[in-house]
């Protein structure tokens, strides 16, 4: 955590050692898959322009660091910029963003928007309002800014938690792609580069560092918590839950649901869509006797 007091010596051996660490201790676990997602989706291109978007969690505060990292030790031919959209955070949640930055050496840029305010009033999904409405304000700033690709901090967790949701919440199997590109912003792409990295290894990570990010900070958390004492439940929580469940009786659930939609056997499926046309496995049924 920031401390105010700390003078600038400590602050700057504090940064080199998270920085140190990501490529030492957490080089096998976090650094090298950082830079095989990289290599395997091709994430990164020459002459790209990348504004890397920091939430002000651990995830996207580790993101960070990573391009930092890769800037330093690896490829030179594009350029980052380190975006934080201020989507309406309480005085406090906001500071601990800022100075996390500074801490970590980590040169931000804000801007503010009033997403919060509106989704506050939303009584169904507004989880869902709000990650479509901060995405848009991403993708705008960031094409203002003369980048062509927005970075996010999803993480391999997010991946199998958002293949078993889409199957029994929304009853359909989908996966969160390592890239995409943007269907409402010409020429601009999101990128995932922490695709590959498990959300328990970003966590050993803060812990070594004695490092403290923000949660979910918008103000349906807050009422909630404010009122129940809690942290507000979620599928994805429920998910989380499920799968930690099944680890207990198979220890490779969550490289067999990661890999599941990889290994895709088309010709067992009753039906499936293409380029948003679904197509039924009656269509060819006959040809192929």
């Amino acid at each position: 955590m920031f401390d105010f007091n700390m003078s600038e010596e400590e602050r700057a051996l504090r940064q080199s050692k998270a920085e140190k660490s990501i490529i030492k201790k957490f080089r096998k676990s976090i650094w090298c898959k950082f830079t095989r997602a990289i290599r395997e989706y091709e994430l990164i291109k020459p002459g790209d322009k990348i504004a890397v978007c920091i939430s002000g969690g651990k995830d996207s505060m580790l993101m960070a660091k990573l391009f930092q990292e890769l800037k330093k030790h690896g490829v030179q031919n594009f350029e980052v910029k380190f975006l934080v959209m201020n989507p309406g955070y309480n005085e406090k949640n906001y500071n601990q963003v800022v100075n996390n930055a500074k801490l970590l050496g980590i040169d931000i840029e804000v801007f503010k928007t009033e997403i919060f305010e509106v989704v506050s009033d939303i009584k169904e999904t507004p989880c869902y309002l709000c990650a479509r409405m901060r995405r848009g304000y991403l993708y705008s700033y960031a094409k203002e800014m003369g980048c062509n690709k927005i970075a996010l901090g999803h993480h391999y967790d997010d991946v199998i938690e958002t293949i078993l949701m889409s199957m029994i919440y929304g009853s359909q199997i989908q996966t969160m792609m390592p890239k995409l590109h943007s269907t409402n912003f010409e020429g601009m792409e999101l990128i995932r580069p922490m695709y590959l990295i498990r959300e328990d290894e970003i966590k050993h990570w803060c812990e070594y560092n004695e490092l403290d990010f923000i949660r979910c900070a918008c103000k349906v958390t807050e009422m909630y918590e404010a009122t129940h004492g809690v942290e507000k439940g979620s599928k994805r929580q429920e998910v989380k839950e499920l799968i930690r469940e099944l680890h207990k009786v198979n220890p490779f659930v969550e490289g067999n649901i990661f890999r599941s939609v990889e290994n895709v056997h088309v010709d067992t499926l009753i039906a499936y869509k293409k380029d948003g046309v679904k197509h039924h496995f009656l269509e060819d049924y006959d040809e192929k006797e």
